[in-house]
């Protein structure tokens, strides 16, 4: 049996023509496909813009930016998560304050998020950022009635849940990203995710003015709107003139180039024609993992009941939870099946320890990552590699 990692881009030769079309194009970046990028993703997530971004770090930190994340800030997340959903407040120099897991769906405890603000004055808290931890849909619409109580805004991390969803109490079906309820979203594009543009990242939202800023901030912070300049056409001209010159721009405020490429996008557009096919994919094998492992005794999985009821799960990742993790990890890296963790506690890594955080902070998140550990997943994961992964973990358990 070849090597199967727990997860890979799957790459055909009509992505590849998109890449090619656009090399021999005008424009290897800013330029047409970016935006037509952006607009399918938005349509795709039922938001009603997208900003598509160099890398879904970057996502994050313009979402905090325009956001207005600043120093004094407190804002709120998961430690069962990758780095950069914290490590965006602290680019803007804000504290991130943890709350600990449901230890059945591995997502963000509400409860525990309640009683961090109940315990502080209105106002001790800014914004709240869940993850959409290995698909599965976070409830925004319980966290969204919350913000609104406190005054915070939201930023869903749905870098995990491309086509998720969950059903909202009117029994409506709200997708990751869809800008309804989240003030922003963030997606990315990394290569084991459900949309590979090698490196990419998108922001949605349904917010005028926080489009705007998303914008401006992702090119240097630079613009050439004429209808948003500040500085006189006379002023631009170098002469007196009632009109603005064709090279004129302003840097109207700190921006970055967080830029994405004419030919990722493109390969995001191709990418995203199949994204449901995909996703389909995920589904089937999530579906065999869960026969499988259902009444095997040593295993268990993200809560399946809840999918069936309340959720579209994703299925970025398919997390399980065994005794003797290590154990497992090693003898199926024997068997050439690469699983991973997902994923060691942010608060518990070296950065964040300095920031004050110890072991038995979060007693459910540091429980599950002694035991969790994700098999492979991936759309072009074959019936026979997946029956061979499950027969490695029933032989090591036996």
């Amino acid at each position: 049996m070849n090597p199967i990692p727990y997860g890979k881009q799957h790459i055909t030769d009509e992505d590849i023509q998109a890449v090619i079309d656009v090399l021999k194009s005008d424009y290897l970046t800013q330029g047409p496909a970016i935006n037509a990028f952006e607009n399918a993703f938005a349509q795709y997530v039922g938001a009603k813009y997208a900003v598509a971004v160099s890398n879904g770090t970057a996502a994050l930190h313009l979402a905090a930016l325009a956001l207005d994340v600043k120093e004094g800030d407190k804002v709120i997340t998961t430690p069962i998560t990758f780095a950069a959903s914290a490590n965006c407040i602290r680019y803007c120099g804000a504290e991130v304050v943890f709350a600990d897991i449901d230890e059945e769906t591995y997502l963000l405890d509400i409860e525990k998020v309640k009683q961090l603000l109940q315990a502080s004055p209105k106002g001790t808290y800014k914004g709240i950022i869940p993850v959409d931890f290995a698909g599965m849909a976070v409830d925004l619409e319980a966290f969204r009635k919350l913000a609104d109580e406190y005054g915070l805004w939201i930023i869903e991390d749905a870098c995990h849940s491309p086509g998720g969803f969950f059903v909202d109490s009117n029994g409506g079906k709200q997708l990751c990203g869809n800008g309804k309820l989240a003030d922003l979203s963030v997606f990315s594009f990394h290569p084991v995710k459900h949309i590979a543009t090698g490196e990419g990242g998108m922001i949605t939202t349904d917010n005028d003015e926080l489009y705007k800023k998303l914008i401006k901030l992702r090119t240097h912070g630079i613009t050439r709107e004429t209808s948003l300049f500040e500085n006189t056409p006379d002023f631009a001209c170098g002469m007196e003139s009632e009109v603005y010159p064709g090279w004129y721009m302003e840097m109207q405020t700190l921006g970055y180039n967080y830029r994405i490429t004419d030919f990722q996008a493109a390969l995001g557009s191709s990418q995203l024609k199949k994204a449901d096919k995909g996703l389909q994919r995920r589904i089937e094998i999530a579906t065999n993992y869960d026969n499988a492992f259902k009444d095997l005794a040593g295993v268990k999985s993200q809560l399946n009941e809840l999918y069936a009821e309340h959720s579209g799960h994703a299925y970025h990742l398919y997390v399980i939870q065994v005794e003797n993790r290590l154990g497992l990890y090693n003898y199926l890296r024997e068997q050439q099946v690469f699983a991973q963790v997902h994923y060691i506690p942010t608060h518990l890594m070296p950065y964040y320890r300095e920031q004050g955080w110890k072991e038995g902070d979060f007693p459910i998140a540091e429980a599950y990552y002694k035991r969790c550990l994700s098999l492979p997943m991936y759309p072009s994961m074959t019936d026979e590699q997946q029956q061979y992964v499950i027969n490695s973990i029933i032989n090591f358990l036996k």
